[in-house]
């Protein structure tokens, strides 16, 4: 039984069974129909917006970078030890963080 588990057996195993599923689901599905109302933007029964909600990446920029900031601080901070050399260092991470926030 352990050969089933083993990915190239997994693999050949999975292909076959997901194509049955698949074709199964089709079978279920029924004819398609088009329509326009099917293709339109959907935006809650109003008038979907046509501009853009925060342009270019400089948001998402910036909270990448404050969560990047905080995640590789505390992973420096959780693997030292509790020392005064922690104190400056924790200082600057909590001052790149205030900055980060405002902007």
């Amino acid at each position: 039984m352990q050969i089933l588990l083993s990915p190239p057996i997994a693999f050949l195993i999975y292909i076959p069974l997901v194509l049955i599923i698949f074709l199964v689901g089709r079978g279920l599905a029924g004819a398609e129909k088009p329509n326009p109302m099917k293709t339109s933007p959907y935006g809650s029964g109003e008038v979907a917006p046509t501009d853009l909600a925060a342009p270019g990446y400089k948001p998402f920029f910036v909270i990448a970078f404050f969560f990047a900031v905080l995640h590789l601080g505390m992973l420096v901070i959780g693997s030292g030890g509790l020392t005064p050399t922690l104190l400056p260092y924790l200082g600057g991470l909590i001052l790149a963080l205030i900055a980060l926030i405002l902007g």
